[in-house]
């Protein structure tokens, strides 16, 4: 979310991957600009800060200059139930440096949602079917509004992806479970930025906007950055998931260094 969500992940990143032995990161990148959207040059600052593959949600055309990226790299897709006129990739495929290889795919929830999309259930279901033999681990990152549309996707998927994991909201909730069939499971990862806001925006804005129905510019917050996320551990010949474990790294946690630095470039 925004400069101090990059911030977080600048100075938390590295150390996290190296502390427990990470081989692929997944980012959800889509409020990275100024709250709204991606650009190129912040797509490459976050491969280079070592985030592997990159998820977008309604935001993704927001910035149209990220519209090339989206058009050329094999490390960003679309929500795989947009139009099949939408610019960018249904799935993306990256090999670890152990070998397996790691698919990620993008759905948009459609509850409460004002993008039009089709069907994520259905769309899913037909990436899935394209994915070659050798993909045994498989993310999906579920970008929804409502908790009840992840949850069904949740159990949807359950033994035939690696994980599912929800986008969006912004709150990371308390229920990370390994499902029966061995797809580890988030109904949502929360937010990498400014937890001193409401979802990452000024409070003074937002509370304004809600006690006068005027609109206001909800212009991204700076305090108290922290990164949150799930570890998820996977069995790499059948893709099943063995250890979920949700994490909020802030100001306190050893892993976050260089505090008095900024962005590192």
């Amino acid at each position: 979310m925004g400069r101090p969500g990059r911030y977080a992940i600048s100075q938390t990143l590295p150390h996290l991957a190296r502390e427990y032995n990470i081989h692929c990161v997944i980012a959800n990148a889509e409020n990275a600009a100024g709250g709204s959207g991606l650009t190129p040059q912040l797509f490459e600052k976050f491969r280079r800060y070592g985030v592997d593959l990159i998820t977008l949600g309604d935001h993704i055309y927001r910035r149209q200059e990220i519209i090339p990226v989206l058009e050329s790299s094999d490390r960003i897709v679309r929500p795989a139930n947009m139009s099949p006129q939408a610019v960018g990739r249904n799935v993306a495929i990256c090999q670890t440096k152990l070998g397996p290889k790691v698919a990620i795919i993008s759905l948009l929830g459609r509850l409460f949602m004002k993008t039009m999309v089709d069907c994520p259930f259905h769309a899913v279901d037909r990436v899935l079917k394209q994915l070659p033999p050798d993909v045994k681990i498989v993310v999906v990152d579920v970008h929804a509004e409502a908790t009840s549309e992840k949850v069904a996707m949740g159990w949807y998927l359950d033994g035939r992806v690696s994980a599912v994991v929800g986008t969006h909201t912004h709150v990371q909730t308390a229920d990370e479970s390994i499902l029966p069939n061995g797809t580890a499971y988030l109904t949502d990862l929360g937010m990498t930025g400014p937890f001193d806001s409401v979802l990452g925006r000024l409070k003074d804005r937002v509370i304004r906007t809600f006690l006068t129905n005027l609109p206001h510019a909800f212009d991204v917050a700076e305090g108290d950055p922290r990164l949150c996320g799930l570890l998820v551990g996977v069995e790499s010949t059948t893709g099943k998931a063995e250890h979920v474990e949700r994490i909020c790294i802030d100001k306190s946690s050893p892993l976050f260094v260089n505090l008095a630095g900024g962005e590192v470039d």
